[in-house]
């Protein structure tokens, strides 16, 4: 009985259920906007790039000059410094020990300098004065005694031999009496200027040494060279930092005035015009332009680097990157942030930029003044 009348009855609902699904999937579904609005493109010729923004002096990645132990961190991210601010500081403890080894001997090289300006020494001039008399006093002794020996050795009153003895010890007291005169008038004239050249010398390695141990003390402590806000940080009391380091330890940039670095695709570049109006625009939020002032090209084609991670975009292109200053309007953007760029490719007959045309330059008033 099933088989006779069912199998009919699901055969036919079966044509029914195709003919419906037929019937509906020729129905066009209706348009539905996308979830993320695409950028929207303001002049009706344009050169389009991915902008990044980025500090005014860029990003200045900051390390430390030698190997070592950080002990100390006064940068944070957020804080304002200015040239010469101390970012971090490196373990210096040998570095102290030398300076003050150093010292140590610059003292003595100027001690001995010292001691050389203050000779001779008064006390010291009554002492050889007198040896002075006393070998004069033993000359004369001996020059009459040999006087008189030479009279007796005529009268034939006195050996030879002795005679001879009085003679040479004359001669002798007469050459100590030269020695202690010469060394008297010496050490009345004072330190020899030759020796003093020395001295000083001495002293000024003394003091270079010096300054070489508080320089390389000084580049214990690490600090920024421009003025510019602290955008990252990635170093922590008691880690080891080799030089050059494997990371950026501290970013540095100056965001008074943002910069936005344009990728121009490397097809585009005859068609780019470094005078023309241009505009960017955040990511999700097509309908907010912001009005972009060219400062300058890098003009050395590199590989892109800045990807916006679009299925159809190649990754060997190479790009000319563009600077531009951008105008945020008080809306805060952040450093890396990245920014789709249109610039107009609209030429005069002369090759220049046209100008921006009516309407969007009304937007951007527009903008500006909201």
């Amino acid at each position: 009985m099933f088989t006779k009348f069912g199998l009919p009855i699901v055969a036919l609902g079966l044509i029914i259920f195709a003919a419906n699904y037929l019937v509906n999937a020729g129905t066009r579904l209706p348009d539905l906007p996308p979830p993320v609005q695409p950028a929207m493109n303001p002049f009706p010729n344009t050169v389009a790039g991915a902008g990044m923004v980025e500090p005014q002096t860029e990003n200045i990645s900051v390390g430390a000059p030698v190997a070592g132990v950080v002990v100390e961190v006064m940068a944070h991210v957020g804080k304002k410094v200015q040239a010469g601010d101390a970012l971090f500081r490196l373990d210096d403890r040998q570095r102290k020990a030398e300076l003050a080894i150093r010292r140590a001997a610059l003292a003595d090289a100027q001690a001995q300098l010292a001691r050389l300006e203050a000779l001779p020494r008064t006390e010291e001039l009554p002492r050889a004065e007198a040896k002075v008399l006393e070998a004069k006093a033993d000359w004369e002794d001996w020059q009459q005694q040999s006087t008189r020996g030479e009279k007796l050795f005529a009268k034939n009153a006195m050996p030879e031999e002795e005679f001879m003895v009085r003679k040479q010890q004359a001669l002798q007291a007469r050459e100590r009496y030269n020695s202690a005169v010469a060394e008297f008038d010496l050490l009345k004239a004072g330190a020899w200027e030759y020796d003093k050249r020395v001295a000083q010398a001495a002293i000024d390695q003394a003091a270079a040494q010096v300054q070489e141990t508080q320089t390389e003390l000084d580049r214990l402590v690490v600090r920024a060279l421009v003025d510019g806000e602290v955008l990252q940080v990635n170093v922590r009391p008691g880690e080891f930092v080799a030089a050059p380091a494997n990371q950026a330890l501290v970013v540095l940039g100056n965001v008074t005035q943002l910069h936005v670095r344009v990728d121009i695709d490397e097809y585009d570049i005859p068609r780019f015009i470094d005078d023309a109006a241009a505009r960017a625009t955040l990511k999700g939020q097509p309908d907010e332009f912001f009005p972009l002032r060219f400062v300058r090209i890098e003009p050395y084609v590199v590989p892109k680097k800045s990807l916006t991670g679009d299925n159809t975009e190649r990754v060997d292109t190479r790009v000319l990157q563009v600077i531009y200053a951008i105008d945020t309007g008080g809306k805060r953007l952040f450093v890396g942030q990245q920014l789709d760029v249109f610039i107009d490719a609209n030429r005069a007959a002369d090759g220049t930029a046209q100008p921006v045309n009516e309407e969007v330059e009304a937007v951007s008033q527009l903008e500006r003044g909201a």
